[in-house]
């Protein structure tokens, strides 16, 4: 335990962010974190000479109010303790700047059901506060639970799987889970009539990516499995997610030098997206 002391959850009044903001409690009691609860409105952008500005604001201002009385209820009905914050701003800007401040090194936020794909993808915050922040992300959806029993570990060998790894097996270890660990060969299929060689070669690779974790795996005494899989990425970790009846998967995230890939429709958004279960974007 003690991976996050503190944890921002996002809300913004929707029933998605507030089973999040349910979910964060059982964490946080497991981790002994701090919750600060952070609800952010758009800033005002017409004329602030008119006479009537104070009522626009206190009427722009009102549903955020409204969302963290809520928050405020809700954790005191279930013995939670928390703060709660509300911004003015740029959503990502705000909720990136807020866990700086207030030490939470887990943002925690809601995701809509599959209805709701289109915004909860391109340009959404979720993506950007993902792509900028340093923080571990976890995005929970509306009818899941946060558990740790089985943990699908998604690896490409880079730097960014590796951190990704460690939480993972972090994870498994404290809550006495287990690896379900995969990696994915996606190339186009002419690939395969084409360089036959290095799609075998592609192969190697994965199986020793997966074989790598599980040796750490099973040095800190936790069963792991390993898959390797050919197709689209995030299908094939979407699928093995369902087949496995994974509690959350978790991922390396590529940063700043992959944000235009992850507001553009991404392998991490798109499972984010369609995932059964919560998601957990490693960074820090």
């Amino acid at each position: 335990m003690g991976r996050y002391r503190g944890i921002l959850v996002a809300i913004d009044g929707s029933d998605s962010s507030i089973h999040a903001l349910r979910q964060s409690f059982k964490l946080a009691t497991n981790e002994k974190s701090s919750i600060t609860v952070v609800c952010v409105v758009p800033a005002y952008e017409g004329d602030l000479n008119l006479v009537a500005v104070g009522n626009i604001m206190e009427s722009i201002r009102k549903p955020c109010e409204d969302a963290l009385s809520e928050a405020k209820r809700i954790a005191k009905a279930e013995g939670a303790l928390i703060k709660t914050v509300c911004e003015e701003g740029e959503p990502h800007e705000r909720i990136i700047d807020l866990a700086e401040t207030e030490n939470c090194e887990l943002i925690i936020m809601g995701r809509r059901g599959i209805g709701h794909l289109e915004r909860a993808l391109v340009g959404s915050v979720t993506a950007r506060v993902i792509g900028y922040s340093q923080r571990d992300v976890l995005v929970v959806l509306s009818n899941a639970d946060i558990g740790w029993q089985k943990v699908l570990l998604a690896t490409d060998g880079s730097k960014y799987s590796k951190v990704a790894t460690e939480r993972a097996i972090d994870f498994a270890e404290e809550y006495g889970g287990e690896l379900k660990v995969v990696s994915v060969v996606d190339v186009p299929a002419e690939f395969y009539g084409e360089a036959p060689d290095a799609v075998e070669d592609l192969i190697n690779k994965a199986r020793g990516y997966v074989e790598d974790v599980k040796r750490q795996a099973e040095v800190a005494g936790i069963k792991a499995e390993t898959f390797v899989r050919e197709g689209e990425t995030y299908k094939a970790i979407l699928d093995l997610a369902k087949e496995q009846n994974a509690n959350a998967i978790v991922m390396g995230s590529h940063g700043r030098t992959g944000l235009k890939r992850l507001l553009m429709g991404s392998v991490t958004e798109k499972v984010i997206g369609h995932a059964p279960c919560p998601v957990l974007i490693v960074r820090s």
